[in-house]
């Protein structure tokens, strides 16, 4: 079963721009909360007694993981009782564990209240994408997904300097002060502005039988489930990078205090890919913008592993390969989420939640495996490019039937 929703819709009290800009501060609560301490993790190690580097990526794992085990609950509740009560949940859980991070006394507590802050921003992800598909359906909701990935790139444009900014006057406490406030203005702002996107005639019960079901619905679309692996695996090369940026940028090519400059240089590039996909997926569709991007992601990837195994890479290269690397992730996101939820409108919530948790903890298991290999070269975060992207690409071509660019595919 599927639903259509029209190509356009509106909510009545709130414009289009509003709107994309709401859903991307929701959304943007996982990526401040992720990069706005990179530049921390040093004093965070520090002070709390961790001497090796690679474990003080811990602070990035244990945020994904909780997030990502947690969605599979908020999507069943956002469609039994509506968006707003769990979403306004969720919020008011992360921004306590932000609070009581500042008093942590150990790098343990500091990992367990990080899990337990991302399950309450499991909920921002999850639900944010319901309410797109709420609102809009097809080439549509592909356009409003990539301006929403447009504004939410910018965060990693400037959470990374706003960290930096906060560890010249502060220590990295004032860091988890910072994304607590702005957790509360951005709840703020769905109490007051963001209406109810689920009827009380279109929700579900929330009992085991309802959600095993709505899980099972999910599990067996074929495109759903595939699409969903794809994009997966690919946003674990891309965790990878966060991971072990600030070794490769750092340590490696020696940027310094230049690293969060660097930092934005690429996720701009990533933001200005997914406006050109807002601008191009209406005329020509997601599949041919999304399939050329992976095979162009593919090669980036293959050419940038070989450039790292045979030689020490100069950074002027490692720039270029990296960056019409990630320029492919900006056109591939958005339409591959937005195709994976398009014929679940039915069971929005709870297809978010399958499709965030699958995405989330593969990615982050991936992620971490990435950069725990990190051995003082870019060669395990290339090869680990290389092996998502073809990974990813097995994927479509089973979500496909082995035919990429048709314009449309049936949703069973």
């Amino acid at each position: 079963m599927t639903t259509t929703m029209p190509e356009t819709a509106v909510l009545p009290s709130l414009p289009k721009a509003q709107f994309v800009a709401l859903m991307a501060m929701l959304m943007a609560i996982n990526a401040i909360s992720i990069d706005i301490m990179l530049p921390g993790l040093q004093q965070i190690g520090a002070s709390l007694g961790v001497a090796d580097e690679n474990e003080r990526q811990f602070v990035i794992t244990a945020y994904l993981l909780g997030m990502g085990v947690a969605q599979l609950f908020f999507g069943p509740l956002s469609d039994r009782f509506g968006r707003k009560i769990p979403l306004l949940a969720g919020l008011g859980l992360y921004a306590v564990c932000a609070l009581s991070i500042v008093f942590v006394p150990s790098f343990t507590g500091l990992l367990l209240l990080r899990f337990v802050q991302g399950v309450g921003a499991a909920a921002t992800r999850v639900i944010s994408v319901s309410v797109v598909r709420d609102v809009y359906g097809g080439r549509m909701m592909a356009e409003v997904m990539s301006l929403v990935m447009m504004v939410f790139m910018i965060v990693p444009v400037i959470a990374p300097s706003i960290g930096q900014l906060i560890m010249l006057f502060a220590e990295w406490h004032m860091i988890f002060v910072v994304i607590c406030l702005f957790a509360m203005f951005v709840a703020s702002l769905v109490v007051f502005r963001l209406p109810e996107t689920l009827p009380e005639d279109h929700r579900r019960p929330f009992t085991p039988a309802s959600i095993i079901g709505g899980f099972r619905i999910v599990l067996t679309n074929r495109v759903a489930l595939f699409y969903t692996l794809a994009m997966s695996f690919i946003f674990g090369g891309l965790f990878g990078f966060i991971n072990s940026a600030q070794q490769i940028l750092v340590g490696v090519y020696g940027l310094g205090v230049w690293f969060p400059l660097a930092f934005a240089g690429f996720a701009s590039l990533m933001a200005v890919a997914s406006f050109t996909n807002s601008r191009l997926v209406r005329t020509y569709g997601m599949r041919k913008l999304s399939h050329a991007a992976l095979i162009g992601f593919i090669v980036a990837s293959f050419v940038w592993m070989l450039a790292a195994n045979v030689t020490s890479l100069p950074f002027w290269l490692f720039v270029v390969l990296y960056s019409f690397a990630m320029f492919q992730f900006g056109l591939i996101g958005a339409n591959f989420n937005a195709m994976a939820m398009e014929p679940l409108g039915h069971v929005a919530g709870t297809a978010s939640s399958v499709i965030g948790f699958t995405q989330t903890i593969f990615g982050g298991v991936i992620g971490a495996l990435i950069g725990q290999a990190f051995d003082g070269t870019v060669v395990p975060l290339a090869t680990g490019f290389f092996v998502v992207a073809v990974v990813g690409f097995v994927f479509v071509l089973i979500a496909e039937k082995g035919k990429l660019f048709r314009p449309h595919f049936p949703t069973t």
